[in-house]
């Protein structure tokens, strides 16, 4: 997991697969696993998180080369953020 953006309003973080790595507990019970890429974006103003995987994620990770190459203001991340945020309905449970 890398954190890519942290700011009042949002936190975006990048979740790596674990490579076909078996993790397991203390009872030695297999847990789930990433088999992809994907990124959370949490909105702290309204305590609510999306998770983007597939084509979504492939959409934002495009979004984030495009800004690589022109370094936007942190008003334009914010609003392609608050975006993405429309999307989340999930709430905020551990962070």
């Amino acid at each position: 997991m890398n954190m890519l953006y942290d700011s009042e309003s949002f936190i975006v973080l990048h979740m790596l697969p674990d490579a076909g790595q078996a993790v397991g507990d203390s009872t030695g019970e297999a847990q789930p696993t990433l088999e992809r890429h994907g990124f959370e974006i949490v909105d702290k103003r309204s305590g609510k998180e999306v998770y983007l995987d597939g084509s979504w994620a492939e959409l934002f990770r495009e979004q984030i080369v495009a800004w690589q190459r022109q370094t936007p203001t942190q008003e334009e991340v914010e609003n392609t953020l608050a975006g993405y945020a429309e999307l989340a309905q999930n709430p905020v449970l551990m962070h």
